[in-house]
């Protein structure tokens, strides 16, 4: 291992190359006959969407780095201009069979199930006139024209907007002829407009293709010779300065405001914008030539989303399930009276989330319970958990509330939560300034006979309704006396800014989650050297932090078995000779978003399973708080391990990863669908205890 440089740059892909090819296997999804078509629709939105926040986040990052002068890359090697220029070849790649994929592939597929879009060439004189009376009537009263001059300077275009540059000829009423206008489509109107029944069953047409067709009337008087889509994408990051900041959610109430006027990252125009407009647009936005991505459509693909609820034909969606309950919940037995018989564990979406929001209401309505503790991340506009906690906070009950108000784009919902909930009379607290509370954890203190009682949840996944129906996540319920106590002085700290708790059973980060990942890998390896059973298990949504990388290299030198469940990021590089031979990575895509990050480690027959909130980034491991919790059950770690078999044998849904940093889909056999058989599975396996 001496001879081994396990630094060299030849061992890590590049992350941000990684996500792009992870949306690459989102946008395949689109295109795989055997999935609902509606559903592919909805894929190719997600893989914009994913895109999307990318510029915003990962590019604009870089472009901060660059204009700082900071040109050194990450462990792959590749210097800041040089992740840019290979970032802009696989973007325009991926945005060129976005555009196919819409345009040559769903749009005709959809025309043949008798969804249609009509574009203005194929207006029957009906539809042409239905669509300019739904101009004069919905439209055009809310667009403002924005000639440019001296005294109308260009406008401030806001984050991802529709736009149009429109091409004026001739004499305004004061004599001027300024060639070029500006019109923004406010958000408030709807991209896609559905046509009467009368009209043409399922047929719809963009905003966009309505402003084009009449945006003359706008400039009565005068001849429009040209009018080009356009949208900007802008750093969407906030940034809060510690030392300057005496007000967290005040402080993040104003970054939000700037969010919207970022500095842009990039422009997206029609393919046929003539090149003076390209260059005036350029030249506005302070970008360059390699900012600007030409598109053959509507330039945001994302708002094609709004189909999917607009056509209720449900052969074209995928079908609707019941998620399963537990048995034990099922006896009809006093919740707290289930969790001292022992714990309760629940898998996500293919069971429900019910139970969690009803362990909250119950402790919120129940006498003996005295206060209630919980971390908040992203929980939804409208959410039981949070009505639960405002009328437990009402009812005099101590409640306190760990709302993280940076939860990327959940900022603003999060502030309103945290305002609710404070009128309602509980403790609201924003965590540890500098590292965002990502844990999740809830906390349940109960007056019994024998005295004070805890009871717990600790999840994989956020207290999301929505999410839960749509994000594979575990969730433990339990009573556990010595996780009760450590969730206990986790509070503790993130309320009172504590000394580092000493935890008995929980793993911690920033604290002891990263250096006991590395121990446990470290003992696999020292295992496999030993001739004893060594294996390790992970499913995780990323995998990008070197040392964690390094330790994992070593152990597969040592022997050790591998099997990692990546489904975004990995910058791992599995299969090398001599290092990672022993080493698989996979990564499943599928009709749910696989979320729950699982730990599993053999050692030497005497297995440690640990499901938490942390991938294996650095952000989660040193700059985040995080928790991972062990499964000691043994009936529950099988249940667990059962489901991972079926991940690790997946050959519908998985793709695998080689030393090139190159995706293949995992075909062959027997199809094994591991989602999908998890959703039918799942009530016969629970209902056998298993």
């Amino acid at each position: 291992m001496k001879a081994i440089d396990l630094q060299a740059t030849r061992l890590y892909i590049n992350r941000e190359l990684s996500f792009l090819e992870f949306n690459q296997r989102v946008l395949e999804q689109s295109k795989d006959p055997t999935i609902p078509l509606l559903e592919r629709v909805r894929f190719l939105c997600i893989s914009c969407a994913n895109l999307d926040e990318f510029f915003e986040i990962r590019v604009a990052s870089l472009k901060e780095l660059l204009e700082a002068g900071a040109l050194q890359g990450g462990p792959d090697g590749l210097t800041v201009p040089e992740q840019l220029k290979v970032i802009r070849a696989r973007a325009i790649r991926l945005m060129d069979e976005q555009y196919e994929v819409l345009n040559d592939i769903l749009m005709p597929e959809l025309a043949r199930a008798g969804v249609v879009f009509v574009s203005k060439d194929s207006w029957n004189a009906a539809q042409a006139s239905w669509l300019k009376d739904y101009f004069t009537r919905e439209v055009e009263p809310v667009l403002s024209p924005l000639a440019l001059d001296p005294a109308r300077p260009f406008p401030k275009i806001l984050n991802k907007s529709l736009n149009f540059a429109v091409v004026v000829k001739g004499e305004d009423g004061f004599g001027r002829d300024s060639g070029l206008a500006v019109v923004q489509a406010p958000r408030s109107l709807p991209r896609l407009i559905r046509l009467p029944d009368e009209l043409g069953n399922r047929q719809f047409v963009f905003l966009g293709t309505i402003i084009e067709a009449f945006v003359s009337c706008l400039f009565a008087g005068m001849a429009v010779h040209g009018c080009y889509q356009f949208r900007v994408t802008r750093n969407s990051d906030l940034f809060v300065e510690q030392e300057e900041v005496d007000d967290l959610l005040r402080a993040v109430e104003g970054e939000l405001a700037s969010r919207r006027y970022g500095d842009a990252v990039r422009l997206e125009t029609a393919h046929d914008c003539p090149r003076d407009i390209l260059d005036s647009l350029l030249s506005q936005f302070a970008l360059t030539e390699d900012d600007l991505y030409r598109v053959s459509g509507p330039v945001n693909l994302n708002r094609l989303m709004a189909v999917y609820d607009l056509v209720d034909n449900s052969s074209l969606k995928y079908a609707p399930f019941s998620p399963s309950i537990p048995h034990q919940l099922k006896m009809g037995a006093d919740l707290f009276t289930t969790l001292r018989a022992g714990d309760i564990l629940l898998h996500h979406p293919f069971q429900g989330f019910g139970p969690v929001a009803d362990f909250i209401t119950r402790a919120a309505a129940d006498p003996q319970v005295l206060a209630i503790k919980q971390t908040l991340y992203r929980a939804g506009s409208d959410s039981t958990i949070v009505d639960a906690l405002a009328q437990a906070a009402r009812a005099g009950k101590d409640v306190t509330v760990i709302i993280e108000l940076r939860a990327r784009f959940d900022e603003e919902a999060n502030i309103e939560l945290a305002t609710r909930l404070q009128e309602a009379g509980a403790h609201v607290m924003y965590g540890v300034f500098g590292f965002k509370t990502h844990a999740k954890l809830v906390m349940v203190v109960r007056r019994e006979e024998k005295g004070l009682r805890r009871y717990c949840h600790l999840g994989t996944g956020n207290y999301h309704t929505k999410t839960s129906k749509l994000y594979t996540d575990y969730g433990l319920m339990t009573a556990d006396e010595s996780i009760g106590d450590d969730i206990h002085e986790i509070f503790l700290q993130l309320t009172g800014l504590t000394r580092v708790p000493r935890l008995r059973k929980l793993l911690h980060a920033p604290f002891s989650l990263h250096p006991m990942l590395i121990a446990k890998i470290e003992r696999e390896a020292e295992h496999a050297r030993s001739g004893h059973p060594a294996r390790i298990i992970a499913k995780l949504n990323a995998l990008t932090e070197p040392t964690v990388i390094r330790a994992l290299y070593l152990a597969s030198c040592a022997g050790v078995e591998i099997d990692l469940i990546v489904r975004g990021v990995c910058c791992l590089r599995p299969g090398i000779a001599g290092i990672s031979d022993n080493i698989k990575v996979r990564s499943i895509i599928g009709r749910f978003l696989e979320h729950s990050r699982i730990y599993y480690f053999k050692n030497a027959g005497n297995q440690e399973l640990y499901c938490g909130s942390a991938d294996w980034m650095d952000r989660n491991l040193f700059r985040r708080i995080e928790v991972a919790f062990p499964v000691e059950s043994t009936t529950l770690q099988k249940r667990i391990l059962d489901d991972l078999d079926l991940y690790l044998n997946d050959n519908a849904q998985a793709w695998l990863l080689n030393s090139e940093g190159q995706y293949t889909r995992n075909f062959g056999g027997v199809s094994v669908c591991a989602q999908m058989r998890l959703l039918t599975q799942y009530d016969e396996r629970v209902a056998l205890g298993e």
